[in-house]
């Protein structure tokens, strides 16, 4: 079962949110929100605030335990540019070049943990003929 959560229109740009993310892919809840307690970037909170929202999500459904949930996906989409009263730079050659408020849409899905199969490694030469002396 699966359990998702989204940010829309969050107040920066797709490219720097993105290093954050594939932070945080793969690991348990806990792990991610310690990791992302320590990483001194802007998107770190709120990815931090997405994952506690859909860990609210998985508590809304029965027999789910917040220490059985893995961030399966994590991705930072572009989101639209802000608007308003539009202010300008000096560009080049005299032109004036727009300034760009960016913002990007941030999504997650959590899944339980699967039970892993252990598999042995084959021995390799060197080890297996030490081990018959």
């Amino acid at each position: 079962m699966e359990f998702h959560a989204i940010l829309r229109y969050a107040p920066m740009s797709a490219r720097k949110a993105r290093p954050v993310v594939d932070l945080v892919r793969g690991l348990g809840v806990h792990q991610a929100l310690e990791v992302l307690e320590n990483v001194p970037r802007r998107a770190a909170p709120m990815l931090s605030k997405l994952i506690r929202s859909a860990i609210a999500n998985a508590g809304q459904v029965g027999g789910v335990e917040a220490k059985e949930l893995v961030v399966k996906k994590v991705w930072a989409d572009v989101g639209p540019m802000r608007q308003g009263r539009l202010r300008f730079r000096p560009g080049p050659r005299g032109r004036a070049c727009p300034i760009n408020k960016r913002s990007c849409h941030l999504e997650i899905v959590l899944g339980k943990t699967e039970a892993k199969e252990t598999r042995r490694r084959p021995a390799k030469p060197a080890q297996a003929a030490a081990n018959k002396d």
